[in-house]
């Protein structure tokens, strides 16, 4: 063909076997850049489908850690709120009873004190209370005798009745013992 001359119809190009032998490695390495690029392109979707199972696992157990945080805060929450109504209704009977007592005059009423050996042990706001409560430690409700004068010591339960003197603002015993004269005192 001569210079400047273009390809047209009709026109055969002879190729050497040089050319075509290197037609054939620039085949081959496409080729092996094809493969190794698809290689590369599946390891990459590999790791993007565990990457995906990965997170949506833990997004998995992050959800059902926030509902079991969320029924036990529910259950914290009803929990609360059932103690303070039990203190509300605490803190109205204290309220009532301070006013009960402050309205009551303390003048004449009694209180039982249960002895054991001479010692205080229970406090009652009437002594049949206290006889009801001694059968727990033991002791005959219905076998109660005067102590007469035995020190409160000698008996295993014993109960002395206080009554409330308004002028010493605080309780003395119902019954004192009699008075014994003391050895050279006039």
């Amino acid at each position: 063909m001569r210079p400047g001359a273009h390809w047209g119809r009709g026109v055969i190009r002879i190729v050497t076997t040089g050319r075509l032998r290197r037609l054939e490695r620039e085949t081959e390495q496409a080729r092996i850049r094809a493969r190794d690029t698809q290689a590369q392109a599946d390891a990459a979707w590999g790791r993007h489908v565990r990457e995906l199972f990965a997170v949506t696992n833990r997004a998995e157990r992050a959800e059902a850690a926030t509902a079991e945080v969320g029924e036990l805060l529910a259950g914290a929450v009803a929990e609360l709120s059932a103690a303070q109504q039990e203190l509300l209704l605490k803190d109205i009977e204290i309220r009532r009873l301070r006013e009960q007592l402050e309205g009551e005059s303390m003048e004449g009423r009694s209180l039982t004190v249960l002895l054991h050996y001479g010692e205080p042990h229970t406090i009652y706001a009437c002594r049949e209370d206290a006889y009801a409560d001694t059968a727990t430690h033991g002791a005959d409700p219905d076998r109660w005798v005067p102590s007469g004068e035995r020190p409160a010591s000698a008996s295993m339960w014993r109960c002395e009745a206080f009554i409330y003197n308004a002028a010493s603002n605080g309780f003395r015993r119902a019954h004192m013992p009699d008075r014994k004269p003391i050895e050279g005192a006039a």
